[in-house]
């Protein structure tokens, strides 16, 4: 073998030991009252380690919902998981499992869904929305078929432009306008 070869190779080892599987660590948050259901892609880092949805402190999410629902801002999980609940919003990912660096949706591969028919089965959801285009790529490559078989138009997702910090070019009140969509469904 060549030193050039030899690079290589560590290279894609490299490549392979940054990139773990990983596998969803928290349920879906909804319940019989829910009337949007919300999917992200996969779980951030942050969000992994506090086991809830949009864990980090730059995501703009529950700025941008409190902010729209005339709301006070949920700063703990209780109060957040009561937020959403109140709103009838249902929260979830696209993702059950898939391997992953840190918390780039960018490096996702050998993905495996989430069965969203235990959300579709047991709730009022009028609308499907994803936050940012990986969630709507993802979605419309698993999902958007089969349930829009089962479960009719509402299983068509509308895609929203992502509340990550990654998302710099979008300001709050990009957003904001953007996302007006989920109160006129409440």
């Amino acid at each position: 073998m060549t030193e050039k070869t030899d690079m290589k190779d560590h290279r894609q080892n490299k490549k392979a030991e940054e990139r773990r599987l990983v596998r969803h660590p928290f349920p879906p948050l909804y319940d019989e009252n829910s009337k949007i259901l919300i999917l992200g892609s996969f779980p951030s880092v942050k969000s992994r380690e506090m086991a809830f949805f949009y864990g980090h402190p730059q995501n703009r999410f529950w700025k941008l919902l409190s902010r729209l629902l005339e709301a006070p801002f949920p700063e703990t999980v209780p109060e957040r998981r009561a937020f959403l609940l109140a709103h009838g919003i249902a929260l979830w990912d696209v993702i059950a499992s898939c391997e992953i660096h840190g918390s780039s949706d960018a490096s996702i591969r050998n993905a495996v869904p989430n069965d969203l028919r235990q959300i579709l089965d047991h709730a009022q959801i009028r609308q499907i929305y994803v936050n940012g285009q990986t969630a709507g790529k993802l979605y419309r490559k698993y999902q958007e078929k089969p349930l829009r078989e089962a479960y009719g138009d509402c299983a068509k997702a509308v895609v929203l432009p992502s509340t990550s910090p990654a998302n710099a070019a979008w300001t709050m009140d990009r957003l904001m306008e953007a996302w007006r969509v989920i109160p006129e469904q409440l």
